[in-house]
């Protein structure tokens, strides 16, 4: 079992479901998001789920794209990724992700970007716009060094295209609750419901549901039939407009809305 699904199964075994934050590293500052990282692990974060900034972040909305662009502008090299990665795995015993568009490893160099990662201390990846019929040097890599691969499942995708996400993804399929960018939305699809029973359908054992997150409400909605909750905009909002006091109540209110009822498929 790796640290992710250590992690998931942790929290389950507590009686809640998984909470992933992400935050993306470089914002405001690079030590500032280190400790952000770090104040998430402390106030009931399961997983930390990490950024490297990108200059086309397709997938991202308008705040996450604005703090993105912020620590590019202030200079964020990927070299700083693993240094934060090191950082924060040196402070805490919860996993670190990397959430990472896929250009940027392969300029690293796949390989090489992987035994960084795993020396820094960090559990895998979270790769969005990368399928498994197509990362092969990744999967490699991954199995090589024993880091996680978090592919994503959406609500349009095939059985076919599910099946191949459930038997290359380790640590937890990442559920796309809608299609769409990142962003606060005031009511989830129910389209994440639909498609987290379709992957359990193919043999899902974890599947995390993110995109349009922001409330403790929306958390235990989404803990009723899946194992984790991911949120991501709301808490890059609060770092923003109040510094890592304001992250710190937004992570404790929304990690309370992890103790609900747990996914059907464990009862």
């Amino acid at each position: 079992m790796s640290r992710v699904e250590d992690a998931i199964a942790r929290a389950h075994d507590a009686g809640r479901s998984a909470f992933v934050g992400y935050l993306p590293i470089g914002f405001p500052d690079l030590e500032t998001s280190i400790q952000a990282a770090i104040a998430l692990a402390e106030n009931g974060v399961d997983i930390i789920e990490l950024g490297p900034p990108y200059s086309d972040p397709v997938m991202d909305g308008a705040v996450i794209q604005e703090a993105t662009t912020a620590a590019l502008s202030a200079g964020f090299k990927t070299a700083d990724l693993f240094t934060a990665v090191r950082t924060i795995t040196a402070a805490t015993d919860v996993p670190v992700l990397v959430m990472t568009y896929w250009n940027p490893v392969m300029q690293y160099g796949v390989d090489r970007y992987a035994d960084d990662l795993l020396a820094a201390g960090g559990a895998g990846l979270i790769t969005p716009d990368i399928t498994p019929d197509v990362a092969g040097e990744w999967i490699a890599a991954s199995e090589r060094t024993g880091l996680d691969r978090v592919f994503l499942a959406a609500p349009t995708s095939t059985d076919e295209r599910l099946a191949l996400v459930v038997k290359s993804s380790t640590g937890f399929v990442y559920t796309v609750s809608t299609m769409g960018i990142t962003g606060e939305r005031t009511e989830l699809d129910r389209a994440a419901r639909t498609l987290v029973a379709r992957l359990r359908e193919h043999g899902a054992v974890r599947a995390c549901v993110g995109i349009g997150i922001s409330t403790a409400d929306q958390i235990a909605g989404v803990s009723e039939y899946a194992d984790g909750a991911i949120v991501g905009t709301a808490l890059v909002r609060a770092l923003r407009d109040g510094g890592i006091p304001a992250l710190v109540e937004v992570t404790r209110n929304l990690a309370s809305g992890t103790s609900s009822a747990r996914p059907d498929h464990e009862n």
